[in-house]
């Protein structure tokens, strides 16, 4: 038997002596390609070590450094929190000064009481040609010199807060505008302090000012809820100082601002919408005894006369005056809301 013109027995003896070579080679080579292949394996298990170990370092990282802002962010927030009950304090019952400030008023203290006591003799003369007793006109003057300017004050003080707040949320988008058109902060404010309807533009203009005076922008800002105590300039000085300390997006957190100052907006007017009924049955309540007086005296003069011209009626009156304004007051509580 032949395979391809060679005898079997002598192809079976070459594909034997190949295979004994074979063996032999396999069993020279077989530590070093098992040694090969160990380190192979081993370099390709380092490897995946050390790329797992980074990227655990690096998740570590992050998660510390997140950690890290977020008590930062806690920490600023914690020391704001506390100025802003001192300075709450304040604005509770803040000094006569500071409230011709808020008013807007610039005037001094002394030339504040001079107008008061002018305000208290011209009440008082008043009172005294419609026929006053003496006695009664001590009273007067004290109301008239020092409740009246001060009514007045408040009332200044109030309307300037409310023109603030109709104007302090478009201030703030045009901040907004000027950061994310790659304006610095600075020069926004300085738009503010030059373009802005009052009371923002002077309220910026403080700002601005204290800026070149040496203060930080943070501390700046933080100096306007002196001249206008209100929850939104708060929340003004509040974003710009995280910012400054934990850094971020402020177009985004001033663009947040304004929508929030908005809402609070529309919820004071939803609220002022639906206490108006109780508002018009309160003024309705307390204008009854001078509509039923004027009634009266209309029919009745001689009869009414007697409140106004004995010692009786006098201090009925006084009585009278005062359970009046006790009552007015609790409405007044049981119908503001704070918002």
């Amino acid at each position: 038997m032949t395979i391809l013109g060679f005898p079997a027995v002598v192809v079976a003896f070459v594909a034997l002596a190949g295979f004994g070579v074979g063996g032999v080679l396999y069993a020279l080579f077989f530590t070093s390609i098992e040694n090969e292949q160990k380190q192979a394996k081993r370099l390709s298990t380092i490897k995946a070590a050390s790329t797992d170990s980074a990227s655990r370092r690096a998740a570590i990282d992050r998660v510390q450094e997140g950690a890290k802002r977020k008590k930062h962010i806690q920490d600023s927030l914690h020391d704001l929190e506390e100025r802003n009950k001192d300075r709450a304090k304040d604005a509770l019952r803040p000094s006569l000064k500071r409230m011709l400030q808020q008013a807007g008023l610039k005037i001094e203290l002394r030339t504040f009481y001079i107008y008061s006591a002018i305000c208290g003799a011209v009440i008082s003369a008043m009172a005294f040609a419609s026929g006053v007793p003496l006695l009664f006109l001590i009273g007067v003057f004290f109301a008239g010199a020092l409740g009246v300017p001060r009514w007045v004050v408040s009332f200044l003080r109030k309307r300037r807060m409310k023109a603030f707040l109709n104007e302090f949320p478009n201030a703030i988008d045009v901040i907004v505008r000027a950061i994310k058109s790659g304006l610095p902060l600075n020069d926004g404010l300085r738009l503010i302090a030059s373009e802005a309807r009052e009371p923002v533009k002077t309220e910026f203009r403080h700002i601005v000012e204290a800026q070149q005076l040496g203060l930080s922008t943070p501390e700046a800002c933080e100096r306007m809820y002196n001249t206008m105590p209100l929850p939104e300039a708060n929340f003004f000085a509040i974003v710009i100082q995280i910012q400054a300390k934990a850094g971020g997006n402020l177009a985004e957190a001033l663009g947040n601002l304004s929508r929030v100052l908005r809402d609070r907006k529309k919820m004071k007017a939803k609220v002022s919408a639906m206490s108006m009924e109780a508002k018009a049955s309160a003024a309705i309540i307390a204008s009854l005894p001078f509509v039923v007086t004027v009634l009266v005296y209309l029919t009745s003069p001689s009869y009414i006369m007697l409140l106004f011209t004995t010692n009786t009626g006098y201090l009925i009156l006084g009585l009278s005056a005062i359970w009046m304004s006790i009552g007015v007051f609790v409405m007044r509580q049981m119908i503001n809301f704070e918002v």
